[in-house]
């Protein structure tokens, strides 16, 4: 479920959300890491391509810092992640 290997091709900057529109894009950070967490599995669960979840792959890692990233996949890892996912 925890797939850290980025998709192939290019990506500069995540396009723009008109759900965040302010310069503060915490938020936006956090609710794609859990749609991408989310659609893993849910997809995994279906038995179903996950291709489909690289695009919130894709702009978390473009907006989350790394040690956010890193703490909150070990706690996932853990089973003490506070997110529904």
């Amino acid at each position: 479920m925890l797939n850290v290997k980025p998709p192939s091709g290019r990506w500069r900057t995540p396009p723009f959300d008109p759900r965040f529109p302010n310069q503060n894009q915490t938020r936006n950070c956090c609710k794609n890491f859990l749609d991408y967490h989310g659609c893993m599995k849910k997809m995994n669960r279906r038995g179903k391509s996950t291709q489909p979840c690289e695009y919130y792959f894709r702009v978390f890692h473009s907006l989350c810092p790394i040690s956010w990233v890193q703490r909150s996949t070990q706690q996932i890892k853990n089973g003490n992640f506070a997110g529904k996912i």
